[in-house]
């Protein structure tokens, strides 16, 4: 069985498999091989979804981080009304180059209008998957697009972006249509952080999308703001609960405002995929992910897999260009062993040029040890 997750920068989720798979082989011919690419709520879930349910592809011209134009797509089932719509592909960090990239002004707009789309369309249903943001705005550009309006004291709409959050007085609801009330929202949310604090969306996100020290402040005074006035305005206090920080804090907006409810990324693409009924009789799983360290026990793939595995007594091993112990929350999970794919000291750009060959001779080395 096969069930990585992609090595973002370098390969998809589908290709691991392919490149896994090769590996087996070599080691033993004729293998039967399952394959079940997988994902945790970020860049490659609407693939990974989408390969297993099926579903309408749609494309839609809106706007990137920054309001430039750009295309996105989304996943649309008429059949069952629902929608899968990859945050990252209308409001992603790769979409933004890093010299226009800007995180005071940079918001959701784009996959706001992706959703509104999708419930234009049927939907009744509508899975959000957060991971790979480049904004802080509080989800506030996905919610604007949906008819909620952010206000300052005289009675001006916000301009976009997490800068403008700490003049944000009251939130209009007036406009937002009566099919987006009625739509359930789910988040596949990857990450525990809250919406403020030093574990907050902006204190640990807000650098990796270019904010300075002093941009981090203001992107903090402005989610507090928002927090507040969420409470206010709807009784939720999303100020520290788990993974509002999430795609700089759009999972809190959608907590507070769609009544959206968060769940673990990896466990939503498993069921969506079929993973649980597919590990039954396996004899060996092997998974992985770009980095495995400390942090991938908190809810990433490698640590479903590997619990999931553990539950039936498969042995589980996972591979990744790099591995940082402690694994030793991994380990209690299940995991039987992790190793780096890297065969010698190389930089990073060639370790990505090369991966698919570096992950079929670490597959073939692990499953020889397996089967000796």
């Amino acid at each position: 069985m096969l069930a990585p997750d992609s090595f973002k920068g370098s390969l998809t989720a589908a290709e691991v498999c392919a490149a896994l798979e090769a590996g087996v082989l070599r080691a033993v011919p004729g293998a039967e091989v399952v394959r079940i690419p997988m994902a945790d709520g970020g860049e490659g879930t609407l693939d990974c979804v989408g390969a297993a349910t099926g579903g309408k592809e749609v494309l839609l011209d809106v706007e990137d981080p920054l309001g430039a134009p750009t295309t996105a797509r989304y996943l649309l089932d008429t059949d069952r009304a629902a929608a899968v719509v990859e945050l990252a592909a209308a409001s992603g960090l790769p979409l933004v180059d890093p010299a226009r990239r800007d995180p005071l002004r940079a918001d959701t707009t784009g996959t706001g209008r992706l959703v509104a789309d999708a419930i234009r369309r049927g939907a009744r249903s509508v899975l959000v998957c957060v991971g790979g943001s480049a904004s802080t705005d509080g989800g506030t550009g996905l919610l604007r697009a949906l008819g909620f309006r952010f206000l300052s004291r005289s009675g001006a709409e916000l301009p976009p972006g997490g800068g403008a959050l700490a003049e944000l007085d009251r939130i209009d609801t007036g406009g937002v249509p009566a099919n987006v009330r009625r739509t359930r929202f789910r988040i596949a949310c990857d990450v525990t952080n809250p919406l403020i604090g030093p574990r907050g969306a902006a204190a640990v996100f807000g650098p990796q999308k270019g904010a300075g020290p002093a941009e981090v402040r203001t992107l903090e005074h402005g989610l507090t703001r928002l927090a507040d006035v969420l409470a206010e305005h709807t009784g939720v206090a999303v100020h520290d609960v788990p993974g509002a920080g999430a795609a700089g804090g759009t999972c809190g907006g959608m907590l507070a405002l769609l009544g959206a409810e968060a769940l673990p990324g990896c466990e939503l693409v498993a069921d969506a995929v079929g993973l649980p009924a597919a590990l039954d009789g396996a004899d060996l799983v092997l998974t992985g992910e770009g980095r495995i360290d400390d942090q991938s026990a908190g809810g990433k793939v490698v640590s479903l897999v590997a619990r999931l595995a553990a539950g039936r007594g498969i042995p589980a091993v996972a591979l990744a260009g790099q591995v940082v112990p402690p694994l030793t929350d991994l380990h209690a999970l299940g995991l039987t062993a992790a190793f780096s794919i890297a065969d010698g000291p190389r930089a990073l750009a060639d370790m990505s040029e090369s991966a698919s060959g570096l992950l079929a001779a670490a597959a073939e080395q692990a499953v020889r040890l397996r089967t000796a």
